[in-house]
């Protein structure tokens, strides 16, 4: 099991106070080797703030977080930063690339703390392997000003998957994207998830992004509920 959450509650707090709304409650979610998810929900309910709890960047206010089996509410920065790096890729909705360096210097940003000789040694052949397989190959020496929004989006993916990542996390990946680089890139998440085993978790207003994943979920007043069953 890659992700295990157990009861996962989540308030926040007003002038030390817990206010009165219950942003997550008692949410319980397994996450294993090659599950593609899709999280779907009104806006403010809570989807970007179970994403985040799911990859270490927020922490619950009660319940337990398991990554690979470790409970990780009790890590430093350091051991959660640790984590992250070697299990989870993140795509945002803004790409997020540095508009400083090419597409190939941004996709390899993640391997710099990389402790794993062997990942980082062959980290160029894998980033060449896999522009190329979202047909950015041609592109590496360009800077973001000079690509597509979809484009730049793609490249964000190749970033998430770079270090071999257990999990992958998708925030809104379409939401800066017209319809065609949508459908591109609803295409190519289920695609990722199939061809390497990687396990996908999508939050998404979008019900066509959504049903590219395997089992849809509905978070809505504090819930998690599955759909179609």
């Amino acid at each position: 099991m890659i992700v295990e959450l157990h009861k996962i509650s989540k308030f926040y707090e007003n002038a030390g106070v817990l206010s009165n709304r219950n942003v997550l409650n008692e949410i319980s979610l397994s996450i294993k080797s090659g599950d593609a998810l899709s999280i779907i929900g009104p806006s403010g309910s809570g989807k970007s703030t179970l994403l985040n709890i799911i990859g270490t960047l927020d922490l619950p206010t009660s319940g337990i977080v398991k990554i690979k089996g470790k409970e990780v509410q009790h890590f430093n920065e350091n051991q959660l930063a640790d984590i992250r790096n070697t299990n989870i890729g993140f795509i945002f909705q803004q790409h997020h690339l540095l508009p400083q360096f090419t597409l190939i210097e941004n996709v390899l940003v993640p391997t710099i703390p990389l402790k794993d000789k062997n990942l980082k040694k062959n980290a160029l052949d894998r980033a060449m392997s896999l522009l190329e397989s979202v047909g950015l190959s041609d592109k590496i020496h360009q800077r973001p000003g000079q690509m597509s929004g979809g484009e730049c989006q793609r490249a964000t993916v190749v970033r998430a998957l770079i270090n071999e990542p257990n999990l992958v996390l998708a925030d809104e990946p379409t939401g800066s994207l017209d319809q065609d680089a949508a459908e591109q890139m609803g295409s190519l998440l289920s695609e990722i998830n199939k061809k390497h085993n990687v396990a996908m978790v999508v939050v998404t207003h979008s019900l066509d992004l959504a049903k590219n994943m395997d089992t849809m979920y509905n978070l809505d007043h504090g819930r998690l509920e599955i759909l179609g069953e």
